[in-house]
């Protein structure tokens, strides 16, 4: 059975969206539409809760006898920009054991070259015994507190409500959830503090951490009033996309099959420098507790770069007609 388009586009469900059905044993075909993208661009964090629930239907599945149905890490390569439609997921298993096993994901679109490419190791967290220590991890800065009671009726002292995020026309996969920041400010340029939850009133479940990984204001933003680094003629900067090139993901708490309302991320760059820059995510649930990590490595370049055309070739080397474009 395949899944039909139909109910996919226009849905307002986060769960539709990523929503995929088997072809066969190690074949999956999923509807990446356009609200959930950046641009002409499927969001790469919608990207990877879809490969995300791949992996899992995989495993409930295919890899039944092996008792791990819970994602431990991901790592995914974009090689290409992705674009709406349908989506295919091949998959290959590279290591089933009885602790861990390890698939390989390929997505392909259209023409059947590789989109996306990742690994994905499963377990059962559930059953997981060993060694346990306290560490006295906390994050630095502390973030404001908040009580995610007022936070829904607008009562916090310390979070407001963002009523829309810059370039919403543009980045439309933001317009699903809502972003509360810092009554203050961010606590840094390089660094962004959000309580987030879905807009429709949907829940964020295992599968939605890899949205989530990907989901904030973007760092470089920041930096447009700073005169210091705006370019030495005066001119302005344009309009940027932010692509990603490589995405970590570690799972350290499944949340329920009911899912949860609201979670808590921090980003934070180290290093922008060339056009390129890292991220790391830190995401905890309403206790406080650590729900994942997630690194990135993406680039800065032109919106325009976005919805240029395509051909043959790696990421941004694709074009219509006569006009190249490089990332």
């Amino acid at each position: 059975m395949v899944l039909e388009a139909d109910s996919v586009i226009g849905s307002s469900s986060f769960a539709e969206a990523i929503k995929v059905e088997a072809i066969d044993s190690y074949t999956y075909t999923g509807y990446f539409p356009d609200q959930w993208c950046i641009g002409s661009v499927p969001h790469g964090g919608y990207v990877t809760s879809t490969i995300l629930s791949v992996a899992s239907l995989h495993f409930r599945t295919t890899l039944s006898s092996q008792n791990q149905p819970h994602t431990l890490t991901l790592h995914l390569t974009f090689l290409r920009r992705t674009s709406t439609g349908r989506a295919t997921f091949k998959v290959k298993d590279v290591k089933l054991g009885r602790q861990t096993s390890t698939i390989h994901i390929t997505l392909t679109q259209g023409d059947s070259r590789d989109k996306v490419v990742g690994y994905i190791t499963h377990s059962n967290i559930s059953l997981e015994t060993g060694v346990t220590l306290p560490t006295n991890w906390e994050l630095h800065p502390a973030p404001y507190p908040a009580n995610v009671k007022k936070l829904q009726d607008g009562t916090d002292p310390h979070w407001r409500l963002l009523e829309q995020m810059p370039f919403a026309a543009f980045r439309k996969a933001s317009t699903n959830v809502q972003f509360y920041f810092p009554q203050k400010g961010q606590q840094g340029k390089s660094l962004t503090d959000e309580w987030i939850r879905f807009s429709n009133g949907e829940k964020f479940t295992t599968e939605s951490i890899g949205y989530v990984a990907d989901t904030f204001p973007q760092i470089v933003e920041a930096y447009r009033d700073d005169r210091s680094v705006q370019p030495a003629d005066g001119r302005k900067w344009p309009s940027f996309w932010y692509p990603t090139i490589l995405l970590n993901l570690e799972i350290k708490k499944v949340l329920p099959p009911e899912g949860v309302e609201w979670l808590f991320v921090r980003v934070q760059a180290k290093q922008i420098k060339n056009g390129r820059m890292d991220l790391e995510v830190v995401i905890l649930d309403a206790e406080g507790d650590l729900v994942a990590l997630s690194q990135h490595v993406s680039l800065v370049v032109g919106a325009e770069r976005n919805i240029a055309g395509r051909e043959k070739g790696g990421v941004g080397q694709e074009k219509s007609g006569k006009e190249k474009t490089k990332l």
